[in-house]
C-alpha cells in the first residue's frame, strides 16, 4: 500500500506546474508589465523589419532547465499582422496571434483563441521569443487559409501535452500551427491526407522523458496522453516546426529573440 501511495504521489506530482505552464493563456507574471509590453513591442517590430505578414512564434512558459532535451519552448502559435481595434475604437497596425490554449479548468481539451504580444507573452519564466517567418508565398497561402477558417477545421480540441503529429487522436498548440501550415501548402483540411503528408516529410523530436514517468503521466492525468503513440514518443516543437519549413526551402527567416539581441542590434545600427 506504501509503494502504491508513493507512485501515485510521484505521478501527481509529474511536473503538474509544467502541463499549465506552457499552453495556457492565464498566469500570473514574472516581469514588470512594461517590461513585457516593451519586449513584446520589439519582437512585433524585429518581425515587421523582416517583412513578416505572417510567421511562427513560440514562447518559454517555464524553467528551461525542466524542458526535456531538445524542447525550447513551450507554446507555439501563429502571429498575423492585422488592423487591431483598441479600447476607444482605433486601429492600429500589429501582430494578432492565433492560439490553440490548454482550457485552464479543463486541461484535457483546448481552445482557439486570438490574443496579443503582451497578452502572448504576460506569463513567461523568461524574456525570450523564438521566430519562424516562412517565405512570401507560403505566407499567402497561410494567411488564405486563416482567412478560409482552416484553423477550427484542423482543431482536435482533445488535448495532449505530447500529442503525436502523425495522427489526429490528441492535438497540442504546435501540432496544431503545423495542421495549418500544412493545411494551407497541400490545399487541404482532409486530416487524413494532412497527417499521412505530415508523416512523409515532417521530421519529429524525440522526447527524451523516462518511460515511467510518461506511463504515470498517462495513467493520472489525460493531458499526459500516449496511447497515440506507438514506440518512442516523438513530438511537434517550434525547431522542428523551424527545420521543416527551412528543409524543404520555405522558411525565409529565423531567429531566437531576448532584450540582449535585440540591444545589440540596435547598439550596431547606431555605431
Amino acid at each position: 500500500m506504501r509503494k502504491f501511495l508513493s507512485i501515485v504521489f510521484v505521478a501527481l506530482s509529474l511536473k503538474s506546474a509544467q502541463v499549465h505552464a506552457g499552453s495556457t493563456q492565464t498566469g500570473e507574471p514574472k516581469f514588470q508589465p512594461k517590461e513585457i509590453a516593451n519586449f513584446a513591442k520589439q519582437v512585433e517590430r524585429y518581425s515587421a523589419a523582416k517583412r513578416a505578414h505572417v510567421f511562427v512564434i513560440a514562447r518559454v512558459g517555464q524553467p528551461q532547465d525542466t524542458l526535456p532535451e531538445g524542447v525550447e519552448f513551450t507554446h507555439v502559435a501563429l502571429a498575423v499582422y492585422s488592423q487591431i481595434t483598441m479600447a476607444n475604437g482605433e486601429k492600429k497596425p500589429g501582430y494578432a496571434i492565433h492560439n490553440l490554449y490548454q482550457l485552464h479548468d479543463d486541461p484535457a481539451k483546448s481552445s482557439l483563441i486570438i490574443d496579443y504580444p503582451t497578452d502572448f507573452f504576460w506569463a513567461v519564466d523568461e524574456l525570450k521569443a523564438g521566430i519562424a517567418i516562412p517565405t512570401l508565398p507560403v505566407q499567402k497561402q497561410i494567411l488564405d487559409a486563416i482567412n478560409n477558417d482552416v484553423p477550427s477545421k484542423v482543431h482536435n480540441p482533445r488535448y495532449s501535452l505530447i500529442a503525436n503529429p502523425f495522427n489526429n487522436q490528441r492535438q497540442n498548440c504546435t501540432e496544431h500551427t503545423l495542421n495549418i501550415i500544412n493545411a494551407a501548402l497541400y490545399q487541404t483540411t482532409n486530416m487524413a491526407q494532412l497527417k499521412a503528408n505530415t508523416k512523409a516529410y515532417f521530421k519529429p523530436q524525440p522526447l527524451s522523458v523516462s518511460p515511467f514517468k510518461l506511463f504515470l503521466g498517462s495513467v493520472f492525468k489525460d493531458e499526459i496522453y500516449k496511447k497515440d503513440h506507438k514506440g518512442k514518443v516523438k513530438i511537434a516543437t517550434f525547431t522542428t516546426i523551424k527545420d521543416y519549413l527551412a528543409n524543404h526551402n520555405l522558411l525565409a527567416h529565423s531567429a531566437v529573440i531576448t532584450p540582449n539581441m535585440l540591444s545589440n542590434i540596435q547598439n550596431s545600427q547606431e555605431i
